[in-house]
């Protein structure tokens, strides 16, 4: 689902920036799930990819996440629902959509909602970079 797998040499200020900060990933897709945490890694996040919203939810990994990377489609609980149950309980966690099926104004709606960023799959590493870096700056 990335085009671009690959290790960044991102500056010392990235390092610092992402230092034990941890991201979640939740996402039906396995192939998301397997590729998107060596690459957070690679970028200096703890990753953490979770199958459903229903699973991050019952985990302990709210209070410790920094920044959502999260699937607007998924079965059960969609992405936009799990964004907004978070909200509702005070949870102002970064958000970062991901999409296979890109919809400009669902797309415009999440931005006006708060989302910091909604990434078309396939996406590349650097505008994940790119949109990690605007979540660090907003939490």
């Amino acid at each position: 689902m990335i085009r671009h797998l690959r290790k960044i040499n991102g500056s010392r200020e990235d390092a610092q920036m992402s230092a034990q900060l941890v991201v979640s990933v939740v996402d039906d897709d396995e192939s998301v799930r397997e590729s998107l945490p060596p690459l957070l890694e690679a970028f200096g996040f703890v990753a953490r990819a979770f199958t459903s919203a229903e699973a991050f939810l019952g985990s302990d990994a709210i209070a410790r996440t920094s920044c959502l990377i999260l699937d607007i489609t998924m079965p059960g609980m969609s992405g936009v629902e799990l964004y907004r149950e978070l909200k509702v309980r005070g949870c102002n966690i970064p958000v970062i959509f991901i999409t296979a099926r890109g919809n400009g104004a669902l797309r415009q709606g999440l931005l006006e909602e708060g989302a910091v960023e909604c990434l078309d799959k396939p996406f590349d590493d650097t505008a994940l970079l790119q949109a990690l870096k605007k979540a660090v700056a907003a939490g």
